[in-house]
């Protein structure tokens, strides 16, 4: 294993902000982590697990120890009538791993296709996306404690799923790298295309019957003609969590804004779509130092070339008191600030 000193993260975030890290180092097997509990370095430093870069904002340098996990494979552990459980290490990117699924005809990941990032984020993030989130699928993972090396397996109960949260974003936060992760799939798909612009996309391709590929190529489609490409501009996806409110607060804001956008959850409350509330604020394209509010999503703050992290910041600190001050709504940042 190769420790680099001052290593450059730009290429490593998908935001494309210059940040660098005091010590830098692959992990491409769990075996080698043993060994880094041997390095005085490694046990005294600050510490980050690094995935795939898709959910981190750096505003300046990690003055740490940056470990970059890059843990492979993909096993079927348990093959049964109705569904296969399969073992995927957290390494592996997330898109690549949902085609998988689909190549070996097993449901229930389709909805969650062209989502930025490695596997090993996905739990910690309970990420979610058209109706479906991490947990509908989730069976177990697999972790290191970062102070001993002991192996922990993790239920889904354990992990304490809620909207893009888990264990791992609040009690052990930080205390843990996560090696590999389990899904349960069926090997009879159970479509969930109700959600979003599915069925109006499968509309348009006239697919009256959709497999989870045909779910899948709308999901990318509708992403593709939304999201930027990370490769093409600066972005971490979805900047904010979309906010839940209670059912008479729900109530007095359509008194007020008749077009509120809005979805009704258990519990007597409400979600409401962030990005209609950031653009009813006139702030799509609004930028501060090349950081911009994305022209056609404006869920999603952009690098327009070369800004620092602290801009990023800044512009989230400008929409979210923006959309308090119109509708009395407080917005949460999705994006792990660094």
């Amino acid at each position: 294993m190769l420790i680099h000193n001052n290593f450059n993260l730009k290429a490593l975030n998908t935001f494309g902000i210059e940040s660098y890290a005091k010590y830098y180092i692959e992990l491409n097997e769990e075996v080698e982590f043993k060994t880094l509990l041997t390095n005085s370095v490694f046990v005294n430093s600050e510490k980050l697990i690094l995935g795939g870069g898709s959910n981190i904002l750096f505003t300046k340098n990690f003055n740490g120890f940056v470990l970059h996990n890059k843990i492979k494979g993909i096993n079927i552990t348990e093959d049964s009538e109705n569904y296969q459980i399969v073992k995927v290490g957290a390494g592996e990117n997330w898109h690549e791993f949902v085609l998988w699924t689909i190549e070996h005809r097993l449901g229930g990941l389709e909805n969650l296709s062209l989502i930025p990032g490695y596997v090993g984020a996905s739990p910690m993030q309970n990420i979610g996306a058209y109706g479906v989130e991490i947990k509908d699928t989730f069976h177990q993972l697999e972790a290191l404690d970062l102070n001993t090396g002991d192996k922990k397996v993790f239920s889904n109960n354990d992990c304490n799923f809620g909207y893009r949260e888990s264990i791992f974003k609040n009690k052990v936060k930080n205390k843990y790298l996560i090696t590999n992760v389990f899904f349960k799939l069926k090997k009879t798909p159970i479509l969930n295309t109700s959600y979003g612009a599915i069925n109006e996309e499968l509309t348009k391709l006239n697919i009256l019957k959709p497999t989870i590929k045909d779910v899948s190529n709308a999901v990318i489609k509708i992403r593709q003609s939304k999201l930027p490409n990370p490769k093409e501009l600066g972005n971490a996806g979805s900047f904010f969590k979309n906010p839940e409110i209670d059912a008479e607060k729900h109530e007095n804001l359509k008194k007020v804004f008749p077009k509120l956008v809005s979805y009704a959850l258990p519990e007597n409350k409400y979600k409401l779509a962030a990005g209609w509330l950031i653009e009813e604020c006139g702030l799509k394209g609004f930028e501060i130092n090349n950081a911009a509010v994305h022209v056609k999503q404006a869920l999603v703050l952009v690098n327009k070339g070369n800004c620092s992290g602290k801009d990023v910041l800044e512009l989230s600190n400008y929409v979210i008191q923006k959309v308090f001050n119109k509708f009395g709504v407080n917005l949460e940042r999705e994006v792990n600030i660094i």
